[in-house]
């Protein structure tokens, strides 16, 4: 059946005049459950079924799409695209040009060794009401959240010039909030990350691994044990950042910034621009020696968010140098964005969160590559810092330079050694200084791909999820501070 809608409507928009066209045929079928203080939140299960077109006619891009699936429907969208190129096309300022790319007919499905779908729905929730269960044994836990996510998305992606792609990924996600409440304050902790927790693409076997139950006890207990703990002391200090707070620190001030359609000044929702402006690729020295940044869309890399076989535009999933040994070497592009520039080849990132939702240069799995030594080895050779974990917030300007983050817990470091809890810690900098500053970084061991779910872009915005791979780095001399002083 999608391929039969897919070629319809690629013959379609071909008869309609377009010189170029693609279609992506999509099911999603979503299940997320919730708890929170001992009581089922949310169990809801969603499917989401139809095809989008995407075409070039007159030398402008047009896009249609559809969940009405009839033959009648399927051709009116098909033309519809078309139409609203040759509209778009009265206004262009320049003609469509795209890097070229070969014909590929291929199959490919990601990892998934439980599906996550033939988990009873009992099931699941009795495991999130035991993790509920042992957050809220812990006295002075005033809230206690737990949730399962699980998605399998299964698309067709068919073009004129003759590719045919079929693809299927399983994405699960889990995690657990334990917060506190005491006098005018609010404390909590997440497992094993905030905003949801862990996302991969993988099946039920993550949600096994992530071993929320026996993670609970700590967690709960570190949220309470907060309130009694000192405020961070501001000024500046040695910070290291554990390796989910790092992952979102590769997120904000180096995934951003290199999508290409920021760059160019195609694209400013939600996230804003860019200062890595095309003199500063191959000059600009972005980081300190030791850094080096990947995208890497290849199921070599591990189950993130942004591992694929293909993009949506049909192009191969890459791995693109990003920092190389310091130096900024690379964007994420689509096929336009590259001969924008004058690049060969796309580097294979442009997704779309739908079928009716055109694709943008989106990240992959952006990840900072490990270095060498343990976490305790680096904490013994810290004389003066702080070690910070879990994100609590940030805020980065609109050409993501100037940041400030706050975590849910920090650690001073004396002497080498962990002395005291802190709480509400912040932490602050200007991206080149702060990943200049970087002089350690943990070895594979200590190496996490962490999913972020929740990534903004667009207008209709689009939500995908993205890939960050990342061990515990130190950084020197950054300004640390306090968030709240309830």
């Amino acid at each position: 059946m999608m391929k039969d809608l897919a070629h319809r409507a690629l013959d379609t928009a071909r008869a309609r005049g377009a010189s170029y066209a693609d279609v992506r045929v999509i099911n999603t079928r979503q299940r997320y459950l919730s708890t929170k203080n001992g009581r089922p939140a949310q169990v809801r299960e969603a499917e989401s079924f139809g095809l989008g077109v995407r075409v070039i006619a007159d030398g402008a891009w047009g896009f249609a799409a559809t969940d009405d699936l009839r033959r009648a429907s399927v051709d009116r969208t098909a033309a519809q695209a078309v139409a609203i190129a040759r509209a778009s096309a009265i206004c262009k300022r320049t003609e469509v040009r795209l890097a070229p790319e070969e014909k590929i007919v291929d199959r490919w499905a990601g990892p998934c060794r439980i599906d996550p779908f033939a988990i009873p729905v009992s099931t699941c929730l009795d495991l999130l009401l035991k993790v509920d269960a042992q957050l809220r044994h812990v006295q002075g836990i005033t809230l206690a959240e737990a949730l399962l996510d699980f998605r399998r998305i299964e698309q067709l992606f068919v073009s004129s010039p003759g590719s045919e792609i079929y693809q299927v990924k399983t994405q699960t996600g889990a995690g657990f909030v334990a917060t506190s409440f005491h006098e005018n304050e609010i404390q909590r902790r997440s497992y094993p990350n905030s905003f949801g927790g862990q996302y991969q693409t993988k099946g039920y076997e993550l949600v096994e691994e992530l071993d929320l139950v026996g993670n609970a006890p700590r967690i709960a207990e570190e949220a309470v044990a907060l309130h009694r703990a000192d405020q961070c002391p501001s000024g500046v200090k040695d910070i290291i950042l554990g390796s989910a707070q790092l992952g979102l620190q590769v997120h904000e001030s180096i995934g951003h910034p290199i999508e290409l359609d920021r760059v160019l000044g195609a694209e400013a929702n939600f996230a804003g621009m860019s200062f890595l402006t095309l003199e500063k690729l191959g000059r600009l020295k972005y980081a300190s020696d030791i850094v080096n940044v990947v995208a890497d869309a290849t199921p070599a890399h591990g189950p993130g968010l942004g591992t694929f076989a293909y993009d949506d535009e049909g192009v191969p999933a890459q791995l693109t140098p990003i920092i190389k040994d310091g130096l900024f070497v690379g964007y994420l592009t689509s096929r336009e964005a590259a001969a924008t520039i004058g690049q060969a080849r796309s580097s294979g990132a442009m997704r779309a969160e739908s079928w009716n939702r055109i694709p943008l240069i989106r990240m992959t799995n952006v990840s900072l590559l490990a270095g060498e030594g343990t976490l305790e080895n680096l904490i013994a050779s810290t004389d003066d810092g702080v070690y910070l974990e879990t994100n609590r917030s940030w805020s980065i300007d609109d050409r993501r330079y100037n940041f400030q983050f706050g975590t849910e817990i920090g650690w001073e470091i004396r002497g080498g050694k962990i002395t005291r809890m802190l709480k509400n810690p912040t932490y602050a900098g200007i991206t080149t200084e702060f990943w200049n500053s970087c002089d350690a970084i943990c070895g594979p061991e200590a190496w996490t791909l962490w999913g972020t779910p929740n990534c903004g872009k667009g207008q209709p915005m689009q939500t995908m999820g993205t890939g960050h791979g990342a061990s515990p780095a130190r950084f020197r001399k950054t300004q640390v501070g306090v968030a709240y002083s309830g």
